[in-house]
């Protein structure tokens, strides 16, 4: 029998990753004379990638820079991010015990998120969670990166799944798009970063939090 293969993202997903990812977009504004931007403005487009992050923070103060210097100060964020990835992060309630349960029932469990590959096995170690999965994906890790399925089947590949037993975990648009491009069925997640609200999107299944997991995977599996 073929095992079920389940992918999660991981920013808003599995991790609560925003207090680290605004504190560091803040440390780069400050650097150029910004106050800091409160996290209600910057966490909804946390899954949108951290440049996106410098350049909301800059766009709240009505700044705006040339491309070349957005990119030394998405480097410099990227440092100080690498340095300081786990000191507010923390997996959302109820994470470890679905990973706990998936393991038990021998469920492949990956993470494929355009998060770098480097720093999010930086993150999932630091929060003692990298070798639960059989696979971490991120944007580099291969020539596309989400919304191109590929990328979400690159992972179910390397985690030793088969696409057509998978099921998506995630909290964006993009992660939407990525599954139904992938024609892999999407577990919704409420609670993260998405500036659509995830029921608009139409998910396969939604969840609010991770103890009504279980159930949804159940139903999609009947289907």
């Amino acid at each position: 029998m073929t095992p079920i293969t389940v992918v999660f993202d991981l920013d808003g997903t599995l991790v609560d990753t925003a207090p680290d990812l605004v504190n560091a977009t803040n440390h780069v504004l400050a650097g150029i004379g910004l106050p800091a931007v409160p996290e209600a403005v910057l966490r909804p487009v946390i899954s949108i990638g951290s440049r996106r992050m410098i350049e909301e923070g800059l766009s709240y103060h009505g700044r705006t820079l040339e491309a070349s210097r957005v990119d030394e100060m998405w480097r410099a964020l990227l440092a100080y991010y690498a340095d300081n990835i786990a000191v507010d992060s923390r997996p959302y309630p109820g994470v470890d015990a679905v990973l706990d349960d998936l393991q038990r029932q021998d469920i492949i469990i990956a993470v494929c998120t355009n998060k770098l590959e480097g720093l999010s096995r930086q993150l999932l170690s630091a929060l003692g969670m990298a070798r639960r999965f059989s696979a971490i994906c991120g944007r580099d890790t291969f020539q596309v990166c989400k919304p191109h399925p590929d990328h979400l089947i690159g992972a179910i590949t390397a985690a030793g799944g088969v696409a057509r037993h998978a099921v998506m975990v995630g909290d964006s648009d993009t992660d939407v798009s990525t599954a139904k491009a992938a024609g892999i069925p999407i577990i919704g997640v409420g609670f993260g970063y998405s500036e659509i609200p995830m029921r608009d999107l139409e998910p396969d299944a939604l969840i609010g939090h991770y103890r009504e997991f279980p159930a949804a995977l159940r139903r999609l599996q009947e289907r």
